[in-house]
């Protein structure tokens, strides 16, 4: 378990990336979404022991993280956001580069251990070729070759399938489902397919706070027979944003495709009942303005509050 108590972190100007939050991580898969400069590399770089909080805790398994840096280390994979390679090595040589700053030992020498990582994560065949010819994919392959020497007890990936194709990101999505069956795996990422894909449990962070906690079916279920779509001429957009919560304004074939959240009230003409996605989920959550409860309201959806307004909220 990873058990986030209370957690601030305040930069100098002053600018608070994280307001007081507070997590608890199962084994497994779990993702952090949200949007670039929501503070979600903040927490990660904390969890990793490269960042000192404010104030507050992180706790592995009983331990606290920040007092016991050196106990994170011994157990940690990281794969950062950007991880800087040098271009002229081959993939085994630099693997062993790194596993040499890492401290990895093994009883078969680290050149079989390294073979074996690249052997894991589908790169053995390429093992001598230099990196400045891999692709995005292959190179964040090898990020994760290094983040799993050691048999780490928890890995952090942080942004992990930013520029992939989609051939590579389905090729990295199998990776990760496999290297979570036995630890603890923090997926942090704006990508909400990512989540969909990976996470059976996944958090919403916004401006250092969690704004949900929850899964994707119960995200998305929770929205049937609220989300409405139709198509709809650019210049009527603009209108209808200021009317209704749009979730999703999208060109499909040229065309406009416009999904609004609408839980009570009838839906404009043209528009129809649609199946709820994780995006419409997201964001709802993320462009819902609270306003006065009503007395008279139906029960919310799973993190979204109850005092979400019908209309008036604009995209």
């Amino acid at each position: 378990m990873l058990e986030i108590r209370d957690l601030v972190k305040v930069y100098p100007g002053p600018v608070a990336a994280l307001k007081g939050l507070t997590l608890e991580i199962p084994a497994g898969m779990f993702g952090l979404l949200g949007p670039n400069g929501a503070g979600k590399s903040t927490l990660m770089q904390i969890l990793a022991g490269l960042l000192e909080p404010t104030s507050g805790a992180a706790l592995l398994d009983g331990v606290d993280l920040i007092e016991n840096p050196a106990y994170v280390r011994a157990r940690l994979g990281y794969l950062p956001q950007s991880f800087g390679f040098y271009a002229h090595l081959t993939a085994e040589q630099m693997l062993l580069h790194l596993l040499r700053l890492k401290g990895v030992r093994t009883e078969g020498g680290p050149k079989r251990l390294a073979r074996e990582l690249l052997d894991r994560v589908g790169l053995l065949d390429v093992a001598r070729r230099k990196l400045r010819g891999f692709s995005g994919g292959m190179r964040q392959r090898l990020g994760i070759a290094q983040a799993i020497a050691g048999d780490p007890r928890l890995i952090i990936v942080d942004e992990p399938t930013a520029g992939l194709d989609p051939e590579e990101r389905l090729r990295f999505y199998r990776l990760l489902a496999e290297l979570a069956e036995n630890r603890i795996v923090v997926l942090s990422t704006h990508i909400v397919e990512d989540v969909s894909v990976l996470c059976s449990r996944f958090a919403i962070i916004d401006r250092g706070q969690i704004v949900s906690l929850t899964s994707p079916s119960a995200a998305t279920l929770r929205l049937k027979g609220a989300i409405y779509e139709a198509h709809v001429e650019p210049a009527a957009l603009a209108a209808l944003s200021e009317d209704f919560l749009v979730t999703q304004a999208i060109l499909v074939e040229g065309k406009n495709r416009v999904r609004i959240f609408l839980p009570r009230d009838r839906p404009p003409s043209g528009f129809r009942a649609v199946e709820p996605t994780l995006d419409d989920a997201y964001f709802t959550l993320m462009r819902a303005a609270p306003a006065p409860a009503a007395p008279a309201a139906p029960a919310a959806p799973e993190g979204i509050p109850a005092d979400l307004p019908a209309q008036g909220a604009g995209a």
